[in-house]
């Protein structure tokens, strides 16, 4: 059985590897040890996440999907929620997360038959639970998000997300030296599209 660990942000702007600290110190008081960490800045909402789906292939059955947060897994609608757990389950992979304790006993590759099928089962139904509750706590916060930008607008007030004017001007500095777009991505996290954006500043930077 091997320990795999999924970290995820939503944005390049925040630490994917935030919560590794408390993963590794998770497995350490069980005896355990991290095979691999998979550090992914994607939303919870997007189905398509090439670092989750490179760790399921990576898995063997019976191997364990460490999380801080069942939300760090999920915030997907109910049909690509069925999707990504088909995915899982054809990959007999366990998922432990450290904010449901009932799934910690699928960490134990001592535990009886019984005991593992009887908490797979209570697992399935609290993680349908959490991903209807992480999904619908998406929903909520993206409908306050568009409705404060509708009365911003409304009130002329609305300007937009500031402009990270220290980083683009380090990517504009790459994309004028011939830097690779895969390795600046790779380097900033930034998108593509920001890079598309910050590359017609290039001949101004000259």
């Amino acid at each position: 059985m091997f320990i795999r660990a999924y970290l995820r942000a939503s944005t390049s702007e925040q630490n994917a590897e935030r919560a590794k600290s408390d993963l590794v110190a998770f497995a350490a008081e069980r005896g355990l040890t991290i095979a691999g960490f998979y550090p992914e800045n994607e939303s919870g909402a997007k189905l398509a996440r090439p670092e989750l789906f490179r760790l399921l292939s990576d898995c063997q059955p019976g191997d364990v999907l460490l999380l801080e947060q069942v939300d760090r897994l999920t915030r997907l609608n109910a049909d690509d929620w069925s999707k990504l757990k088909a995915a899982i389950a054809d990959r007999k992979v366990r998922i432990v997360a450290l904010d449901l304790p009932t799934s910690w006993t699928m960490a134990q590759a001592n535990a009886d038959d019984f005991t593992s099928r009887m908490f797979e089962a209570l697992n399935g139904m609290l993680l349908d639970m959490l991903a209807a509750i992480g999904r619908k706590d998406y929903e909520d916060r993206r409908r306050r998000q568009a409705q404060g930008i509708a009365t911003a607008k409304a009130g002329g007030r609305y300007k937009g997300r500031p402009e990270d004017a220290e980083r683009n001007a380090a990517i504009v500095k790459m994309l004028a030296n011939g830097q690779s777009w895969s390795s600046i991505v790779a380097a900033t996290g930034a998108s593509r599209s920001t890079l598309s954006k910050l590359a017609k500043r290039v001949p101004e930077a000259a």
